[in-house]
Parts: C-alpha cells; structure tokens; sequence
C-alpha cells in the first residue's frame, strides 16, 4: 500500500521536493533554485514557467532519492510562497504576464489613493490585513490594468487569477482544477476570513471580476490528481497551505496561545487565537492559520523584515565573520558593560512599527567597540525584533500571556541566539528535532486527509523537542537592554509610532 507522502515547498528563490515515510521521516529530498528578475527598482518578477519546471524536476528527483516509484506515493501536499501573484488564460494555460512576487512595491501609489478614500478600515474589518502591496489584490488590478485586453478576457471569464499555490495545482492536473486554500485566500485582501468568502465590496474596490477567483477549499481536501505523464501515477493532492501556515502546524501549534517563529532571512511570528478573530490594535494582521474540516483557526501575525540577513549583512556587508555560523560564538565573546544596539532597518521596519522609510542604525558605539560586540548586536536585533512582536500580541490579545513559542528557520541553530532569545522574552524557547517544519506542514495536512497520518492529537504527541532554552537573565539586566533597544528604535523610526 502507498505510505509516501510528497510536499512540495515552493520558496520565494528555490522550490524542495520532500518525500516523508510512514513514519514521518524524511528519506528523499531536492531543491532547485530559479531566476529572479527585477524589471524595474521596486519590482520583483518570476517565470511562471520556472516554478512548474522546479517543481516537476524536484519531484522526481525526490522521489529517486528515496528509492521509491510514485505509486509508494499516497498523496501530495503543497506549500508555497504567500501573496505572489498570477494570471493566466483557462484555455491554453498561458500566463498573460510573469509572477509578481510578494516583496515587490509597484502598486505602493495604488494603496496610497486607496487608503486616502477611506477603504482601509473595511479592508482590515473583513480580510484582518492593512492596506500594502505586499498583498495580492492591487496586483491583480495592476496586470489587469497594464496588460492590453486582460480587464476584458477577465471579465469574460477568460482569465483565471492565482497565488502559486493556485497555479502549480492547475498545471499539475493538467488545467482540470482552479483552486486555493483558506490560508492563501486570506492574504489577497479580497477574502472576508469572518464569512470565510470572497467579498462583492473588496472585488469592486480592487476592481477584480469574480470570475476569474478560484475555489476555496479546506488546507486539507480534494484538490485534485496529479496529470499521470509528469511521474506516471496520478496521486491525489489533498493538502495546502501558505508557507507559515504550513509551518504554524508543522509546529503542531494546535491549541490557542500556541505560537511559531520562523527564522530566514526575516521572521515570521504566528500566534493561535483558536477560533477567535482578533482584530489587531497594534499593527499586526489577524489571519487565518488553518481551516480543517469546514472550522477555521485564527491567528495574530508579525512579520520582521530582517532577521538573517542581519547575519548576511556582517558578513558580506562589513566582513567581520568569514562564515554566518560564527555569528553565536563572536557574540558570545562580546564586552558585556557595552551596550551597542543595531536597528536593523535596512529595508524599512516592519510589525509592529510598519515604517517603510526608516533606516538601519547602529547606536553606543565606543573606541572599544570591535567585531564581537556588532555581532552580539545584530544578534540581539532579531531578539529585540521578537520581543516587540509578542508584546504586541500580548496587547492584542490576553489570553496570549503564557504563549508557548517553537522556533525553525536557520537561525535556530545557533545556541547562543535562542538562549538570548528566550532571556530577552523572559519565556522559554522550544527548538524541535524536525527543523523542516514548512513541509513538515504540508505533507501532514495531505497525510491526514488520506488517512494514513495521525489527527492533531496524534501528531501533536510526536512532536518531539530537541533542547529548551529557559531565560536565565536578571531581571534588571532585561529591563536596561529593553529600554535601550526602544530607544534606538525610537530615534531611527521617521515618525513616532
């Protein structure tokens, strides 16, 4: 009997085939990284081309190095990059333009005049996001608007719009299904995460005709089979979900307070809220963390646009390590009567300060300061950073005091780093055994809609931790490093928070 599962994690410059046993261990994997274009200053594009060919290249070289065929396959799950943006004509399956990615600003003007008519309050009451181009639906309007005769053939029903997710599942099989899950349906701003529907209100004010939305599904359900001539075998897919959402439950982060961090080159914090929405007064987004048999999970999310690549920056940057690894044991070697703060801020701050102007700053440098005290800085940043994230949540929501955090990511392997995390939360720190939590996600959503993996209480108990990091910092010591890190933020934001 099949007892594989495949997850396929598209990322936002490689795509990972994984394939997990029957016991939910790794035994195959492949990765392959793409082109990403940069038309203008601002803009980020990918090949929709790219993203099918990573995709069906990994999966078989997964699979070849687990030693199985497809048929040992039972299901498949998808993970992707959130917010990137396609459009493409139902009848050929060709996309009318290339991928806008997430991280891309061209439509910066478009949520500025939509914020001065007053749209952003509904827009936040209904998807629980803010009014930014980091999310799907000013893109769609944009293509539709810049490519010659889109607006039409969409509103003609022609076009079939798609985050990755939605468009890896139509060139799988074979352009039989258009369809999306929950989670990535709550980041195009198009989406009432309270009615669980598209909203007629939002369609009008993005000006995106209905027809071309796909279907909303559960993050585990029928979304069709694998086109059997891509691995000979036409395997159901039945589990997907955004990259964080995936790793939120990677993380078996099933209960309410329950909360997920996940290190790369920024960060990304998610905290349960079980079945209550949220709405945030701190500037982070209320969104959906899971929808599992027709009940949604809500959750509070904060995203850190500068996590790693602080540790990129000192090394490539300034050079002051040969290697990112021996950040945690510069940091540790630091002068502890200096304090010197990096405000990270090289791209502008994101939750909860949103401040796309300010940039980085390095404040209480001294004739002593060297190369262990900027890296305990960059270090403390992403620590500083977290801590300013839970303490919104905490302001969100009460019932997030005792919040248990679990981390992933690359970051999560240094020591050093997670034990000052968790003295500067004054909370434990929880780093798993299975750091490859995001397709850890997916593959136990699908899992568990083909039935052969273990419910929530089931893979929550197999879940198994790798080392606790407990606070083991004074508690004046905390409050000193607090204080100075918002005060560094305070002066290098470009307006008061």
């Amino acid at each position: 009997m099949a007892d594989h599962i495949l997850a396929i994690d598209q990322g936002t410059t490689s795509t990972r085939s994984l394939v997990f046993d029957a016991a939910q261990k790794i035994v195959g994997s492949a990765q392959q990284e793409f082109t990403q274009h940069y038309p203008h200053p601002g803009w980020v594009e990918h090949d929709p081309a790219d993203l099918v060919r990573t995709t069906t290249e990994t999966m078989k070289a997964a699979i070849a190095a687990a030693g199985i065929t497809a048929a040992d396959i039972a299901a498949i799950g998808i993970t992707n990059q959130r917010e990137t943006t396609l459009v493409w004509d139902r009848a050929t399956g060709d996309p009318v333009h290339p991928a806008i990615v997430w991280q891309d600003r061209r439509t910066a003007a478009m949520c500025a005049e939509l914020k001065e008519t007053g749209l952003e309050p509904m827009v936040t009451e209904r998807t629980g996001l803010l009014l930014d181009p980091y999310f799907s639906g000013t893109k769609i309007a944009w293509i539709l608007d810049n490519v010659p005769g889109a607006r039409t053939r969409a509103e003609a029903g022609e076009l079939a719009f798609g985050t990755v997710d939605s468009w890896l599942i139509f060139n799988l099989t074979g352009g039989a299904v258009h369809a999306t899950d929950a989670t990535n349906a709550a980041r195009t701003l198009l989406f009432d995460i309270r009615r669980n529907a598209w909203d007629d209100d939002l369609l009008a004010a993005f000006g995106v005709p209905r027809a071309m939305l796909p279907e909303v599904k559960d993050c585990a359900a029928d979304f069709g089979r694998l086109d059997p001539e891509i691995l000979g075998a036409a395997i159901p897919i039945l589990g997907v979900a955004g990259d964080q959402h995936a790793a939120t439950v990677g993380q078996a982060c099933f209960a309410p307070g329950m909360m997920k961090a996940t290190y790369g080159t920024g960060c990304f914090a998610v905290l349960n809220t079980g079945n209550e929405f949220v709405p945030s007064r701190n500037r982070l987004v209320t969104t959906i963390a899971y929808r599992l048999d027709g009940v949604t999970t809500y959750a509070l999310e904060g995203s850190i646009f500068i996590a790693g690549a602080a540790v990129q920056w000192l090394r490539d940057g300034i050079k002051v390590i040969d290697k990112a690894a021996r950040s945690g044991e510069l940091a540790a070697t630091a002068d502890p009567e200096q304090d010197v703060y990096l405000v990270p801020a090289f791209t502008g701050l994101g939750a909860p300060h949103w401040d796309a102007e300010a940039r980085g700053a390095i404040f209480g440098i001294t004739r002593n300061t060297g190369p262990s005290e900027f890296a305990r800085a960059a270090l403390e940043a992403v620590c500083f950073q977290t801590a300013d994230l839970l303490d919104a949540m905490h302001k969100d929501w009460s019932a997030s005091a005792e919040t248990i955090l679990r981390v992933d990511g690359g970051m999560v392997a240094s020591d050093w780093t997670m034990q000052r995390l968790a003295d500067l939360l004054d909370a434990p720190v929880d780093r798993p055994e299975i750091l490859e939590t995001t397709a850890l996600g997916a593959a136990w959503l699908a899992g568990r809609r083909a039935g052969i993996w273990p419910d929530e209480a089931g893979f929550s108990a197999t879940w198994k931790r790798e080392r606790c990091f407990e606070p083991a910092m004074d508690h004046e010591t905390r409050q000193r490093k607090v204080a100075g890190w918002r005060d560094a933020v305070r002066r290098t934001l470009t307006r008061p928070d």
